[in-house]
């Protein structure tokens, strides 16, 4: 995934010959794959989004950690946009999520450390609408951790966890990337259904989306 500062996101994707803002290649950031007006800039959508939920939205650095469009395709699962205050302290993520229906779901997470919430899209056919969402984040640093509960009634009924270290951002590390992950986001796609059909034919009950 890239961690991406949203104000140098086209000086960051000129870095290669093989990334590129707004344009096919190996590698792209496409404004098109994010909430919003594609014509307006992340931070003025950002802006816009936080207003709507009674928010206001910090005025520091804001870094999003996302999958690019790898050969043309891009799909995320959950987008984070980790938004700073001036002082330079993490003051609140939004969590940009995706289903594979073509949905799309914003929770601004006014706790990073700790954060529940009600599930407000269907996502899986496999979980039902009734259920809670409880975020567990770690700041940003050399390693990173996005922790996800799903609760039914408050217990534990399914969690996702993700785990990443830092690399720099360069040329050299981003081919070393991409040799190692050449189509990151047709994987991710492909290991969705793959788990969705195991699901099935283990007889796992499901749920129409509303």
């Amino acid at each position: 995934m890239a961690f991406l500062d949203i104000d140098e996101i086209p000086e960051l994707m000129s870095r290669s010959i093989f990334s590129s803002y707004n344009r096919f290649n190996w590698a792209a950031f496409c404004d098109r794959d994010h909430f919003g007006d594609p014509h307006e800039s992340l931070r003025r959508r950002l802006s816009r989004d936080a207003s709507a939920h009674g928010l206001s939205l910090p005025p520091g650095r804001i870094f999003l950690l996302t999958h690019l469009r790898y050969l043309g395709y891009n799909f995320n699962p959950i987008s984070l946009f980790y938004c700073y205050g001036q002082s330079g302290e993490l003051e609140m993520v939004m969590a940009e999520v995706n289903n594979t229906f073509g949905g799309r779901k914003n929770y601004w997470i006014a706790n990073p450390k700790r954060f529940r919430c009600a599930k407000q899209m269907h996502v899986s056919p496999f979980n039902k609408m009734e259920l809670d969402y409880e975020f567990v984040l770690t700041d940003p640093g050399d390693s990173l951790v996005v922790h996800m509960n799903t609760l039914d009634g408050g217990q534990h009924f399914f969690d996702a966890t993700l785990s990443l270290y830092r690399k720099e951002w360069s040329a050299k590390s981003l081919l070393l990337m991409l040799l190692r992950f050449p189509w990151m986001t047709a994987k991710v796609i492909a290991a969705i259904h793959w788990e969705a059909l195991r699901l099935y034919l283990k007889k796992a009950p499901v749920y129409k989306h509303p």
